[in-house]
């Protein structure tokens, strides 16, 4: 296996609230209110719909749930959340932590320091360190171990999606891989919203069916897996292998579709979230310069350690 490349779970898609538009010649984050299926191919109108998009959606309805399964039982492993600074004119990241310890990308390599959290930290005085997570669930059956990608910056859905699947995971035994569930899209007013509407992601049992079914359901599904061999356990270790084989999640490939996503060097997300690849503003002239007053004494200090 090649040493410093994190094996993540292959990708076939990817699952968005909100899309990148072209406006007066930049591509910046436009809010929306349901949720888009993609491919992992890019047009320079966009990226294409995957065709599991036309098949979930109802004529005239918008799309506010998805049917999933999860990959893996162990809630952090479905889920990877941690405080992110990527660097706003390649996509690379320079600093991920979890509040107690990082790594950060430095002249002398990859070094692993304490993690003040962001606001606590000198290098994410500008708010360019914000949370990130990164969900990976089965849309179907044709592809068991392929997996659709939701990336966030958004604080609610990072909170809402890490506490549900803390809770699925418990009462059910640990069987999270095994339950029918399904992504919804809801929506709340917030101050920082000035009250219009935000939109977060959640996850939940699918419609129509109750807890008890669910658990129900889960316990024939790992009945079944463990007659065929199946080995949820082994699949999990081996993802946690995966993971902890690079220093950065992210590969270089994807860089781009970072700063794209989240654009990073045009917009920020309201500290309340009020989009998932959500709204944008522009700072005044002072911030603007202030930024880039903090950016340059980052850079430096990156440089002389």
């Amino acid at each position: 296996m090649l040493k410093g490349l994190a094996l993540t779970p292959p990708v076939i898609g990817r699952i968005s609230i909100g899309r990148v538009v072209e406006k007066n010649g930049k591509r910046l984050p436009e809010k929306d209110d349901e949720f888009t299926i993609t491919s992992q191919v890019q047009t320079r109108d966009g990226w294409v719909a995957h065709p599991i998009d036309e098949v979930l959606r109802t004529p005239g309805a918008k799309l506010r749930s998805i049917p999933v399964r999860l990959l893996f039982d162990d809630p952090e492993l479905n889920l990877r959340a941690n405080y992110s600074l990527f660097d706003r004119a390649t996509g690379r990241p320079i600093c991920v932590g979890n509040g107690e310890t990082c790594k950060r990308s430095t002249a002398s390599g990859v070094q692993t320091l304490p993690c003040a959290s962001p606001d606590g930290c000198e290098l994410a005085l500008d708010g360019g360190c914000k949370p990130y997570g990164r969900l990976n669930v089965r849309i179907g059956d044709e592809d068991e171990l392929g997996s659709f990608v939701f990336r966030t910056t958004g604080y609610n859905s990072i909170r809402t999606l890490a506490a549900r699947l803390q809770y699925l995971h418990a009462i059910s035994g640990g069987l999270l891989a095994a339950l029918p569930l399904e992504l919804r899209l809801r929506g709340k007013s917030t101050t920082q919203s000035h009250r219009a509407p935000v939109y977060y992601v959640d996850l939940t049992t699918r419609t129509g069916i109750s807890m008890l079914q669910t658990l129900e359901a889960a316990r024939t599904e790992v009945e079944g897996r463990r007659e065929m061999g199946f080995d949820q356990a082994a699949l999990d270790d081996a993802a946690r292998v995966g993971f902890a084989a690079g220093a950065f999640e992210e590969s270089a490939e994807e860089e781009g579709w970072i700063m794209e996503e989240f654009a990073f060097a045009e917009a920020a997300t309201s500290s309340d979230e009020a989009l998932d690849v959500e709204v944008s503003y522009r700072h005044s002239l002072g911030s603007k310069l202030a930024a880039r007053s903090r950016a340059l004494k980052r850079a430096s200090a990156l440089t002389t350690k």
